[in-house]
C-alpha cells in the first residue's frame, strides 16, 4: 500500500512538472503573430505527414530513414510499457497486462528486440552527430538548443530502453 502511495505522489509530481512545461511552451507559441494559412491546406498536410510521420529521409537516405522509424516505433512501444508500469504502480499489481497469455509474452519478447534496435540506432545517431560530426549536423542553425535537444532525446531514449531491458531481465530472473 505504501509503495502505491509513493508511486502516485511521484507520478503526480511528474505530471505537474510536465503540465508546467507544456503551459510554458503553449504560452511561447501564443506569443507568435497570427498568420493566414488557409491556402494550400492539402499540400501543407501532405508535407507535414511526409516529414513528421513518414520520415522523408527514407527516400534520400534509406538506412537513416529506417533507423528513424525504428527509434520512433521504440518510443511508441516504451510508452505502451509505461502504461503497464503506471497501472502496476498505482494498484500494486505485477504485469497486469499479462492476462493476454502467449500474445503478451510474444509482445514483450518483440519489444526487447526492438528495444535493442532502438539503443543501437540511438548510439549510431549520437556518434554521427557528436563524434563523426557530419557536415549537415554542424551548421550554424543547429547551434545551441537544437543540437542539445537532439542529444537529450537520444540519451534519454538510450536510458529508457536500457531501463526497459534491465527491468524485463530482472523480472525474468525473479519470476524464474
Amino acid at each position: 500500500m505504501i509503495s502505491s502511495i509513493i508511486f502516485i505522489i511521484l507520478l503526480a509530481s511528474g505530471a505537474f512538472l510536465f503540465y508546467k512545461n507544456v503551459a510554458k511552451i503553449r504560452r511561447n507559441i501564443l506569443l507568435g503573430k497570427e498568420v493566414n494559412r488557409d491556402d494550400q491546406s492539402a499540400e501543407r498536410w501532405r508535407l507535414m505527414s511526409l516529414v513528421a510521420i513518414g520520415q522523408s529521409k527514407m527516400v534520400v537516405r534509406p538506412v537513416a530513414g529506417i533507423m528513424h522509424i525504428l527509434v520512433y516505433v521504440g518510443f511508441v512501444i516504451i510508452n505502451i510499457e509505461v502504461i503497464e508500469i503506471m497501472i502496476d504502480g498505482i494498484f500494486g499489481t505485477h504485469r497486469v497486462l499479462s492476462f493476454a497469455g502467449p500474445l503478451y509474452d510474444f509482445l514483450i519478447g518483440s519489444f526487447e528486440f526492438l528495444g535493442l534496435g532502438v539503443i543501437i540506432g540511438c548510439v549510431v545517431f549520437f556518434i554521427r552527430r557528436n563524434i563523426i560530426q557530419l557536415k549537415r549536423f554542424m551548421s550554424k542553425e543547429l547551434d545551441g538548443w537544437p543540437r542539445s535537444d537532439a542529444n537529450y532525446i537520444l540519451i534519454t531514449e538510450i536510458l529508457l530502453m536500457s531501463a526497459f531491458l534491465m527491468m524485463n531481465s530482472a523480472d525474468f530472473l525473479l519470476q524464474g
